[in-house]
């Protein structure tokens, strides 16, 4: 167990505790897959403490933690996420712009990742999840992602459909390993997929998993860093040979 680790489940154990203390709503910063990883293994200290996960909207993979429950504080209080729409001033003359130019460009202005969730990308229009205290800054400072300069605006709603896109794949596989469901989404073979979690890249649901038989259930969120994400949607049918047809959906 890293240090790092163990600062992180200090600073989660030290807000849960106020929250409980104080009778108020404490929020950690955005989560990314290690620190809900290391969320997930304290299980026994958080027992009897109310808290849910929200990133600003339903397939996030950056979430914040609310610790309080509006049941037993007699209270709401909302979620502190502000999103940022950043559009290209002139779409005739800009880049096609990726995920990593728009974290970059955001990054170069001195924001720590930890105020930060995730970007979805429409139509070369990012949409950001932050954190309310930093949106005003972003706004008024972001001017130019990659060559191309853009408008970031705080929006109220965001745009109709679904923000974080999947495709439907049909997959065919001896078993339902992990090992070998990844291989087979990502296009890897056997041995480059296991090497995946030699090396702590792979995911199931926010919490790190190294065992590469593990048999996923249905509807949970796979993630491989460097590679992608997917929900696994389970068996579907078996073929003559007795491969198993399994289907997931892809984030695009």
């Amino acid at each position: 167990m890293t240090d790092e680790s163990e600062l992180i489940k200090k600073r989660i154990l030290e807000l849960a505790r106020r929250s409980e203390a104080s009778g108020t709503f404490t929020f950690t910063d955005f989560l990314g897959l290690s620190e809900q990883t290391a969320l997930s293994e304290l299980t026994r200290e958080l027992s009897g403490i109310t808290r849910t996960a929200f990133g600003g909207a339903e397939g996030t993979e950056r979430v914040i933690i609310r610790f309080g429950s509006p049941d037993e504080l007699y209270y709401e209080e909302p979620f502190p996420i502000s999103v940022i729409r950043i559009a290209p001033l002139s779409e005739k003359f800009a880049d096609r712009l990726t995920h990593r130019d728009f974290l970059g460009a955001i990054l170069n202005l001195g924001i720590e990742r930890s105020r930060l969730g995730d970007i979805a990308i429409i139509n070369n229009v990012g949409y950001l999840f932050c954190k309310d205290e930093i949106a005003d800054f972003i706004v008024s400072s972001l001017e130019r992602v990659k060559h191309t300069d853009v408008k970031a605006e705080i929006i109220d709603s965001l745009p109709e459909g679904e923000l974080f896109r999947t495709e439907k794949r049909r997959i065919q596989v001896s078993g339902e390993r992990l090992d070998a469901v990844v291989a087979r989404v990502f296009s890897l073979s056997r041995e480059d997929a296991q090497s995946l979690f030699k090396k702590r890249l792979v995911f199931v649901s926010g919490r790190l998993t190294e065992n590469t038989s593990y048999t996923p259930k249905e509807n949970e969120v796979v993630s491989v860093r460097g590679h992608g994400r997917f929900i696994y949607r389970g068996y579907e049918s078996s073929s003559k040979k007795g491969k198993l047809n399994l289907t997931v959906d892809v984030y695009i």
